[in-house]
Parts: structure tokens; C-alpha cells; sequence
């Protein structure tokens, strides 16, 4: 199993900052891709940032110029460094990892999810 745990969600007004982390524990199965999704009432989960499993940054639209993830592979730890926060930007962020075991199955796991409210 992976077990993923989010941090660092929290009300802040228009332009301000916030930075999320995601913590992986695991056992037999490496991790080859992480990233950040949201999701706000009534609407679906779309992606906000991820590493992709070679490496590279993909961002959705809205994040672009404003977001920024990063991580620690030792500590199998992602960051998402949001700036500029809009309303919209207002949804429940979730953290996932895309896996594969030692005889080739993939699974992606999710996070409990944490709170981001931008409001003034």
C-alpha cells in the first residue's frame, strides 16, 4: 500500500500564498509519477500540477505562472508552491502517486485530501 497525507491547506485571501506538501510511505511498489489535483463543489477533479514518470512538469492552464511543484525523491515528498491565489482557485487538493509493483501492475493512490479556500 501507499499511503499518502496532504498538509498545508488553509483560507487565504486573494494574492496570497500558500504551499502544500504530500508525504508517501510505501513498501513494494515504486512510485513513478506524483502530483497535485483539485476538485470544488459540483465540479470534477482536474489536474493542477504532477511530475510525469520521466521526469518532467505538467501544469494545467490556471496554474501556469502562479504554481510551482517541486519534490524530494529521497523523502518521496511533493510541494505545490501556489502564489498569486484567486477564489477560483478555491477546492479540496488532493495528492497522487502513480505506481507500479514488482510484476508490473499499476495503481494510483490518493491522498484524504486538504483545503484550500481563497476569500476575502
Amino acid at each position: 500500500q501507499v499511503q499518502l497525507v496532504e498538509s498545508g491547506g488553509g483560507l487565504v485571501q486573494p494574492g496570497g500564498s500558500l504551499r502544500l506538501s504530500c508525504a508517501a510511505s510505501r513498501s513494494i511498489f515504486t512510485i513513478n509519477a506524483m502530483g497535485w489535483y483539485r476538485q470544488a463543489p459540483g465540479k470534477e477533479r482536474e489536474l493542477v500540477a504532477r511530475f510525469t514518470s520521466g521526469g518532467n512538469t505538467e501544469y494545467a492552464d490556471s496554474a501556469k505562472g502562479r504554481f510551482a511543484i517541486s519534490r524530494d525523491n529521497a523523502e518521496a515528498t511533493v510541494y505545490l508552491q501556489m502564489s498569486s491565489l484567486k477564489p477560483e482557485d478555491t477546492a479540496l487538493y488532493y495528492c497522487s502517486a502513480e505506481t507500479t509493483t514488482r510484476w508490473g501492475a499499476r495503481y494510483t493512490f490518493w491522498g484524504q485530501g486538504t483545503q484550500v479556500t481563497v476569500s476575502s
